[in-house]
């Protein structure tokens, strides 16, 4: 008789969906207040007037308007001067 001993189980085989992170309305868009504009991982992009920052670091617009995105040089703690990408909405 062939015969196969049990063989051990698996362990690392569960995968996780996407986080659907990004940029979800893009500059020149109308947003209306409450909507999300960016959904993102760390402080990549800023949050500037009339946006505001979630703890997950979402960026949600404060009032309607158009989303305009540019970029300003930010200071560091270490003193060095850095370019960021900062979402507004007027």
């Amino acid at each position: 008789m062939s015969h196969v001993k049990a063989g051990g189980t698996a362990k690392n085989v569960h995968d996780s969906p996407g986080q659907r992170l990004g940029v979800k309305l893009y500059g020149g868009q109308t947003v209306k207040t409450g909507q999300v504009i960016v959904r993102q991982v760390g402080l990549t992009k800023r949050a500037g007037r009339g946006t505001s920052l979630s703890r997950n670091y979402t960026i949600h617009a404060d009032k309607d308007g158009i989303v305009n995105f540019r970029t300003r040089k930010i200071r560091r703690f270490t003193g060095k001067t850095v370019r960021r990408t900062e979402v507004t909405v007027e």
